[in-house]
């Protein structure tokens, strides 16, 4: 047996003198090893079980470890780990919360250790569940790092869900304290005689009104910090140890909890600012960047990115409830150079009368979520802005690719063109494109297949749900369910969801092309395309268009615009089965996507029936 210590998460230590546990019943498969040793400056014997990997000639490669010092540290890769470097590198930078809260990295430090003697102090310990309902602020980063960093597990709750579904993912993730918004507690006070496993409410306020609940709060925030110590000495413990978990927006069936380890967040974060910090400079984030997030913080993290923003110790601004004016305030006011969000917020900023009178030259915006529009792209680029794609998922933690324009000399209309595309793998991700066999399709920018991945931080499983866990993973790697194409430059473009595809006889066809096309046309200010039923067809497509107000256009235009582009060749001629419905707004998820399973079950059935 080794003698050297290994710093193993499945390692367990015990007391010189304690029983070892009855091991001689352990069954212990081929490529796994038992190890035990001792550190007698530590006065403990450890055992461990651990993977045996074998190189091509079938010898075991355990003889090669490296050796480890019985004093060395082993260094987990924890969140506390992330929080200590800005603090160093920038102690006076700052974190601003709409105007009414500015304050520095060092009173962010203290703030933190001030959160965890105060959630300490109401019974908080490593293991327990802390959910927090709240519009992204301060509070909710520093919830992002006190809350892990005791060894509980954040839960991110999406606000914007319904009642019952909230109820639900409470209930779920088993949640032991929330802190909640007052905006929230008419919510919360639905549901609160049902909630069973919460032992108590924090209170996140504002101001100081006075809060009329019939819910019973341990304390309010700010109130339990004020008289909490500003020092708390973080352990170390397993970074495998999990962190976040949240739930996907459940579009199909109930929301499905995902959750991440200290080591995933630390590795995504480190793999997303390799991949924004080393470009040359179109997208690049970097430590002069001021940086606002205007995706939710309940939902992924905020893709990552306040990780990111704090580790590189960047200039930082939470907006709170999202509102067009507020936002586009907020740039102007605090030099917001850094943001992303989805196609949605952005199209509701690009129409406010704001958008056009201040100067966003200096802007860059990642989109992700959904498919970023050409014409979308190019009104943007035309006012200075920095725009370009980024793509991943709630299981992924989420960032896997970004489209990063690398070339010179490109013309406007194929810079918009790299632009808009799905983007290229960042470090560490392992992505294919397959078919139904799992075998890789040509990278020739024609032939499509799913996008399946490997990545160090991809979520490793659904929370308490074996079977969909199994299906995520079918084959040992992830299926994202997204249809794409990958070209010689190794850029992805998802063409649609495996589920979004529209049949149309044998044909299939992306509904996110001709969602594209048509968004391009004059008047149009946002365009849904789905299948519905057809007796003849099987399916066939139908646009749900948005029109901007005042604008003149008509479905004839609309079909005749993309007959023009089946002319052409570049749609398919089973496309021409096209109809056009105006509506007055087209339904989204709770986080801004498009929600084409709604759109399906409102409008399929009606058209089948016109039939």
């Amino acid at each position: 047996m080794p003698s050297q210590r290994h710093s193993l998460s499945l390692a367990q230590e015990f007391p010189f003198g304690k029983r070892l546990p009855d091991l001689q019943f352990l069954f212990i498969p081929d490529n796994l090893t038992f190890l035990c040793g001792q550190d007698t400056s530590r006065g403990v014997i450890y055992i461990a079980i651990v993977p045996v990997f074998f190189n091509c000639e079938g010898v075991p490669m355990s003889e090669n470890l490296i050796q480890r010092t019985a004093s060395a540290y082993a260094y987990p890769l924890l969140i506390k780990n992330l929080f200590l470097a800005p603090v160093v590198d920038n102690p006076e930078q700052e974190i601003v919360y709409r105007d009414q809260h500015r304050y520095t990295y060092t009173e962010f430090k203290k703030r933190v250790c001030k959160l965890a003697n105060a959630l300490t102090s109401i019974g908080v310990k490593a293991g327990d569940t802390v959910a927090v309902m709240d519009w992204d602020s301060h509070r909710y980063l520093e919830c992002f790092y006190a809350v892990p960093m005791l060894g509980a597990v954040l839960h991110t709750v999406n606000i914007r869900l319904s009642p019952e579904q909230i109820l639900y993912t409470v209930d779920h993730a088993e949640d032991d304290f929330i802190l909640v918004n007052e905006e929230f507690l008419p919510l919360l006070e639905q549901i609160k005689g049902r909630i069973d496993t919460v032992r108590g409410y924090v209170l996140l306020q504002d101001g100081g009104n006075e809060v009329e609940s019939g819910i019973e709060f341990v304390g309010e925030y700010e109130a339990l910090l004020a008289e909490a110590a500003t020092e708390y000495t973080f352990s170390d413990f397993d970074e495998n140890t999990r962190a976040t978990t949240f739930y996907t927006t459940g579009t199909t069936g109930l929301p499905k909890g995902v959750y991440f380890s200290h080591r995933q967040l630390v590795l995504h974060t480190l793999g997303t600012m390799s991949a924004l910090g080393t470009v040359v400079n179109q997208g690049r984030f970097h430590q002069r960047d001021v940086y606002m997030p205007i995706t939710p913080m309940f939902h992924v993290h905020a893709w990552g990115l306040p990780y990111v923003a704090t580790a590189l110790g960047v200039k930082q601004v939470y907006p709170g409830k999202y509102a067009p004016e507020t936002l586009l305030r907020l740039i102007e006011k605090e030099n917001v150079t850094f943001s992303h969000c989805v196609p949605t917020i952005l199209h509701l900023l690009m129409s406010h009368p704001l958008f056009t009178k201040i100067d966003l030259s200096n802007w860059k915006v990642m989109i992700g979520g959904a498919a970023l529009p050409r014409a979308m792209c190019k009104a943007a680029m035309e006012l200075g802005i920095d725009i370009f794609t980024g793509y991943g998922m709630s299981e992924t933690c989420p960032v896997l690719t970004i489209a990063h324009v690398t070339e010179d000399g490109l013309s406007e209309d194929e810079e918009i063109t790299i632009r808009c595309k799905t983007g290229r793998p960042l470090p560490l991700v392992q992505l294919r494109i397959v078919d139904e066999e799992m075998n890789d399709v040509p990278p020739d920018g024609e032939s499509v297949g799913e996008i399946v991945v490997r990545a160090p931080w991809l979520t490793q499983g659904y929370l308490k749900d074996q079977r969909n866990s199994e299906n995520l993973w079918k084959h040992g790697y992830m299926h994202t369910g997204d249809v794409a194409w990958q070209d010689g430059n190794r850029y992805i473009k998802i063409t649609d969801r495996i589920k979004d595809v529209i049949k149309i006889g044998g044909e299939w066809i992306s509904s996110l092309e001709v969602e594209d096309l048509l968004a391009g046309y004059p008047g149009v200010a946002e365009v849904a395309v789905i299948g519905v039923p057809d007796a003849k067809w099987g399916e066939r497509p139908l646009a749900l268009v948005v029109a901007k107000e005042g604008a003149d256009v008509s479905s004839k235009a609309l079909r005749q615009h993309i007959r023009g582009f089946v002319d052409k060749g570049i749609l398919p001629k089973e496309v021409v089965t096209l109809t056009v419905q105006f509506v007055e707004a087209i339904d989204k998820t709770s986080v801004g996507k498009i929600n084409k399973k709604l759109l399906r079950e409102k409008y399929g059935k009606a058209a089948a029936e016109k039939q």
